[in-house]
């Protein structure tokens, strides 16, 4: 196992497969997901909840990078998968997104009035 922990744009690998770059924050209301993924169709990053893993993805149409002869190749735009786990602390249905200037921006927003502050702090853990 490779990982690389190098400035944005550099190479994450898990194995054989690229690991996107991840930054989360907690906020007074949110826990924000930045996505570093530059040079990508909006429409083309997934999002989805089934029922407590979250699953942010890309998949590349096709490995342009294959038939180039780089002199230099440190930015890849490779297909992803990244996934968290989330537990009843988080209002499903607040669940938002924005992708802007190459980040995603997914923010899970906390259920009214519910106590989370030691409980989903440590169950927010990548697969």
């Amino acid at each position: 196992m490779y990982h690389h922990h190098g400035k944005c744009g550099h190479r994450h690998l898990r194995g054989d497969q690229y690991q996107v770059p991840v930054n989360v924050l907690r906020t007074e209301n949110s826990y924000e997901i930045f996505v570093i993924a530059p040079d990508r169709a909006k429409e083309d990053l997934k999002i989805s909840l089934k029922g407590n893993k979250l699953t942010i993805a890309y998949q590349a149409k096709e490995n342009i990078q294959e038939n180039q002869q780089w002199i230099l190749n440190e930015f890849t735009k490779a297909s992803f998968e990244r996934t968290f786990m989330v537990d009843d602390t988080i209002e499903s249905e607040g669940i938002k997104a924005e992708y802007q200037n190459g980040v995603l921006q997914v923010t899970l927003p906390f259920v009214p009035g519910r106590d989370f502050a030691s409980r989903f702090l440590h169950k927010l853990t990548q697969l």
